[in-house]
């Protein structure tokens, strides 16, 4: 893993946290309220604060709140990934397009195609960092798909099977996601565990 060179010390901080820690996000709260963390690139995760989301599908809070708790949830679940680095970052940035995308339309809170979004931004995040393409694209393949379990068990218009296995593994698409679920307040485990059983079996099902 490649990386470039400047403000390198924070990042190390970051990776070693989410790598290392059962809980990521007590270094994080630690500096998310320093003034770097306003600044190119960190702004993008400083600005999840400002992301308010729906309080019937979140009711944790805001996306900040909401990344906080996913991660954490990850960090218990990152072993079961083929490449703890690339789901940890995964994790930290698959809300990362929310703040530009979240609206309000007749009264609702909606965040529609942040994770499109969010991959592009995932991108310009990590690219101040890493040179190693091949990994900066799976991130950010996870951050775009991260959103198909549910479109895929619904049978939703959105859903692309076919796209997104051509583009991610879709077990680490599962698993991300599963921890995105479960980094919610109120979340039912084994509601979730089973919709990731047919979210799996539909894609092996497909082609």
């Amino acid at each position: 893993m490649e990386l470039k060179q400047g403000n390198l010390n924070i990042f190390y901080e970051i990776n070693k946290h989410l790598l290392a820690d059962e809980k990521p996000s007590i270094y994080l709260e630690s500096i998310s309220e320093m003034p770097f963390f306003r600044e190119h690139p960190f702004y993008m995760l400083c600005d999840l604060k400002k992301a308010e989301q729906s309080p019937v599908h979140h009711g944790e809070g805001n996306a900040w709140v909401h990344t906080m708790l996913v991660t954490d949830y990850a960090a218990s679940e990152k072993y079961r990934s083929k490449n703890e680095a690339v789901f940890m970052w995964a994790a930290l940035l698959h809300d990362i397009g929310k703040p530009p995308t979240t609206k309000i339309k007749k009264g609702k809170i909606t965040s529609y195609d942040h994770e499109k979004v969010g991959a592009v931004m995932a991108g310009e995040f990590l690219k101040e960092f890493f040179t190693d393409a091949g990994f900066i694209n799976e991130v950010c393949a996870l951050v775009r798909w991260h959103m198909q379990i549910l479109h895929v068990v619904k049978d939703m218009p959105f859903a692309d099977i076919k796209a997104m296995k051509e583009e991610a593994d879709i077990n680490e698409v599962a698993l991300l996601g599963f921890c995105d679920r479960m980094g919610r307040k109120g979340s039912d485990i084994e509601k979730e565990r089973q919709n990731i059983s047919i979210f799996l079996e539909k894609c092996n099902n497909k082609g």
